[in-house]
């Protein structure tokens, strides 16, 4: 019989890249794995690829009505599911996970993001109340996922924190599945466009890349940015895009396929990151599914992104609060050919040899079997 698995998430997307696309498809090809996907979005039940998606319905109320409500609803589709391991991957997920383990489930939780480190740039929260919330989630946390049968983190400076809150981790990087995106891979492209893919805020820089495209508008008329990712409803009426809305365009969350077809033709992938905790210290997942499919990449100058991008020679890093920078390592690159080129193919090489989803699945199904006792 095989060992029944569920993936609970009531924040990502059904398709999400390292959710379904990367852990839920590899487990299922697996054939001692039967594995379960929950999701909240209102798009009904299906399979594909062998895994079941369960559906628990939209979340129309809000993040009060989602973390009450919507995590109710999980709760009791998991439990009716029955299965040996779950895998949660949201922080409102860790009171199903504490009564998961009450009825003997092996219970993993995956850490995307250093959450207490994130509410602390929550600019929305006055920052007094964000460092004393963040303070207080740090040991609601440590003592709850403590519980759990393990952790598997998507950094490696999680670690450092992390470390502590369990004896079974495993590090687990969001890196590319080369196989899926060789198809997009090019180092000759032949149009004046950006690339983009992933969540859309200011903290992910989308207000410097406006200003970017109506600087650059004036030396390259055709410049164009393709913006793939979702987005908080009325976001975009905070900025004036009248002077560039025919130089830009957001298509919202699509899978990731088929949001990977804006990319053939443009020349460089963007990743513009504000230097906030979070992101000093967690690589961008989207900078290696650029350089995977050939695409010169133009990110921030933080350290950790540094080490990859100007060590290995596959773009450029700039200052990210500064829109006349980015702009001109844009240029730089667009009116370079032969320099992008050998970017596209640098890129292509460090992530065939190191930075691919090949090495971290390994991790991943290791992790498993031990948690199986099958090993």
């Amino acid at each position: 019989m095989k060992i029944k698995i569920c993936h609970i998430t009531s924040v990502h997307t059904r398709y999400d890249t390292r959710i379904f696309v990367k852990m839920c498809n590899s487990l299922a090809k697996n054939n001692n794995y039967k594995v379960y996907l929950i999701v909240a979005d209102g798009n009904g039940n299906e399979t594909i690829d062998g895994v079941d998606i369960v559906d628990v319905g939209a979340n129309t109320g809000g993040r009060i009505h989602r973390i009450t409500t919507i995590v109710k609803k999980t709760y009791k589709i998991a439990k009716e599911l029955n299965c040996r391991i779950y895998h949660l991957h949201d922080p409102e997920l860790i009171p199903i996970g504490l009564k998961l383990k009450k009825l003997n489930k092996k219970v993993i939780f995956d850490v995307h993001e250093n959450i207490a480190k994130q509410i602390k740039s929550k600019e929305h929260i006055i920052k007094f109340l964000r460092y004393l919330i963040s303070f207080v989630y740090r040991v609601y946390e440590k003592w709850a996922l403590n519980k759990f049968d393990g952790l598997i983190l998507a950094e490696n400076s999680y670690t450092k924190e992390y470390g502590k809150f369990s004896n079974n981790v495993e590090i687990v990087l969001n890196m590319p599945d080369i196989s899926l995106l060789s198809k997009f891979y090019s180092v000759n492209r032949i149009k004046n466009e950006m690339f983009y893919l992933g969540g859309i805020s200011v903290n992910r820089g989308v207000d410097v890349i406006i200003e970017t495209i109506n600087i650059l508008k004036n030396k390259i008329p055709d410049i164009f940015m393709h913006y793939i990712g979702p987005f908080e409803k009325d976001f975009l009426d905070r900025f004036n895009l009248d002077k560039i809305k025919n130089n830009i365009k957001f298509y919202g969350a699509m899978p990731l396929v088929e949001g990977l077809e804006f990319s053939l033709n443009a020349k460089v992938g963007l990743s513009i990151l504000k230097p906030i905790d979070n992101y000093l210290t967690s690589y961008s997942t989207k900078i290696f599914e650029y350089m995977a499919m050939g695409l010169p990449v133009i990110t921030s100058d933080f350290k950790l992104y540094k080490d990859v991008i100007e060590i290995n020679n596959c773009g450029l890093c700039v200052d990210p609060s500064k829109p006349k920078e980015v702009a001109n390592a844009i240029e730089y690159i667009m009116i370079n050919p032969k320099i992008a080129k050998q970017m596209g193919e640098n890129g292509r090489k460090i992530v065939e040899e190191k930075y691919n989803w090949e090495v971290e699945k390994k991790k991943m199904l290791e992790f498993y079997k031990k948690l199986n006792g099958e090993v």
